[in-house]
């Protein structure tokens, strides 16, 4: 997708007459400090409803995404809320962070504030769970030094890929198709100022995305934000960026699954046709990559990962230099080969430099790379095909109901020749109706023809305002996520 949602503030409405106020009594901890402190209050009440507020407080290392879950047993329903995404399922609420306020320190508090109505009764919850670990309980002391945590379940590692034909096959020469979903954040967060991901990446939550039996988490990075360049605020910037990106890597691959990760924001103005933003920073989708930061990107990503071919790279998120100029030549040659390209105003890096950057530094990582009109047309990707000497190169396409080539009419003419000749990998499928029906059409072709596709996105967003997968870290699947689930489980089993 060009634009992933920010995460919004859920603000309360009009002022409300208040019929009194009741404050409920503060949980605090005693002499041993707990792992993690919750303050809960009533700040305001009235017949039918209250103002409810949270405080959190993080005693143990730091947290780059939280979650709090606590139950509301007096029949309490939420309506809205700030500082937090709010959810509630039955009697259990949770409050994950926003975009802007997910990592919380040693020693930090943030604190978060919801409406809800009640009747009969408005009980204080009596615990609280902050990313499952339970809250205002004391740490029983001990003379011995603590135990490790448990490791992640074991599993099979993800398999060492490479290019044989027209597939991705593992070290015994077997077929493997890459299916799963995108965990978007990590391209937007840190440039808008507000961290490094969206939501949790915890193991339980990457657990969760295992769970749907995915086998590869697709992994949008800024450019900017790995460089460390002066506009990212430091603590979101180079090594803690760069760390952040690889203990996700490292905790996707404990569960079994291919690590992909790809460019998604970047350097350069534009602001031609379908700009996305005129910032010359790497604040939205831009039509090429630059030649002054992007092939450094991709040379420091591949020195880091060259040791770990299970990870897979994939160029630039969704290219259109078909956008800023008038015909279909320039534009593949302007994909392809960059330098000066019609329309653009930056010096373009095109997919050869990338590819060349890359296995300059060793890695011979798999690597994909999108066509035109947002990686939707291949239709002359086999003509202006870079060249990859490592012959680990494969195509990238993504396709939204809302795409011109979106029918099996077009697949049958511009897909499958590519996909006869190199792997092709839809990175991102999706549909902006809150529905799978057209999905579902996607996969059943994809799967007929043994071809990979991964879902847009593992993320808690309104499905309304972009695909939205989930709507809690649990895995708990939106409508539109249903239908990915259940397809990639049937085909597990």
């Amino acid at each position: 997708m060009r634009h992933p949602p920010r995460s919004s503030l859920l603000l309360a409405g009009a002022a409300v007459a208040l019929m009194g106020t009741a404050i409920a009594p503060a949980v605090t901890a005693s002499a041993a400090a707990p792992a993690c402190t919750v303050e809960y209050s009533v700040t305001s009440q009235w017949d039918t409803g209250f103002q409810g507020a949270v405080k959190i407080t993080n005693n143990t290392a730091a947290l780059s995404g939280w979650s709090l879950t606590f139950d509301l047993a007096g029949g309490q329903k939420l309506s809205q809320g700030w500082n937090a995404k709010w959810s509630q399922s039955q009697t259990t609420v949770t409050a994950a962070n926003a975009s802007y306020n997910g990592s919380l320190a040693s020693g930090a508090s943030v604190s978060a504030g919801f409406l809800a109505s009640w009747s009969g009764s408005n009980a204080a919850p009596t615990s609280f769970k902050l990313n499952g670990t339970l809250c205002n309980v004391d740490a029983e002391p001990s003379p011995d030094p603590p135990d490790p945590p448990d490791p992640p379940e074991p599993t099979d590692g993800p398999p060492v890929l490479e290019v044989s034909g027209n597939k991705l096959v593992d070290e015994s020469g077997a077929t493997r198709r890459l299916l799963g979903v995108n965990r978007s954040g990590g391209e937007f967060a840190c440039v808008q100022g507000n961290g490094i991901w969206d939501g949790p990446v915890d193991d339980a939550s990457v657990k969760a995305i295992a769970d749907w039996k995915v086998n590869t988490v697709r992994i949008p990075l800024n450019e900017e934000c790995w460089l460390g360049l002066s506009n990212i605020k430091p603590e979101y910037a180079g090594a803690n960026y760069i760390n952040a990106v690889k203990d996700l890597v490292a905790r996707v691959k404990a569960h079994g699954m291919t690590p992909m990760l790809e460019l998604h924001w970047s350097y350069g103005q534009y602001t031609g046709n379908s700009a996305g933003c005129a910032d010359v920073h790497a604040g939205c989708q831009k039509p090429m990559p630059n030649m002054r930061y992007t092939p450094s990107f991709w040379a420091s990503v591949a020195s880091t990962f060259k040791d770990e071919p299970t990870v897979v790279f994939d160029l630039f998120n969704e290219p259109y230099p078909d956008r800023a100029t008038s015909t279909a030549t320039q534009a593949w040659t302007c994909w392809r080969d960059g330098g000066t390209c019609p329309g653009i105003g930056y010096e373009v890096a095109g997919m050869q430099d990338l590819i060349d950057a890359i296995r300059a530094t060793g890695a011979r990582n798999v690597i994909l790379a999108g066509g035109l009109a947002y990686s939707n047309d291949l239709s002359q990707w086999l003509t202006y095909k870079p060249n990859d000497p490592s012959g680990n190169l494969g195509a990238a396409w993504h396709v939204y109901n809302f795409n011109t080539c979106a029918n099996e009419s077009c697949w049958g003419s511009t897909l499958a020749p590519v996909a006869a000749q190199v792997p092709l990998v839809a990175g991102e499928i999706g549909e902006n109706t809150c529905a799978h029906s057209f999905i579902d059409r996607v996969m059943a072709w994809f799967d007929e023809r043994d071809l990979s596709y991964l879902g847009w996105t593992w993320n808690t967003w309104n499905c309304n305002s972009g695909p939205a997968l989930i709507s809690h870290y649990d895995g708990t699947p939106t409508s539109f996520g249903i239908g990915l689930r259940d397809h990639l489980r049937s085909l597990d089993g």
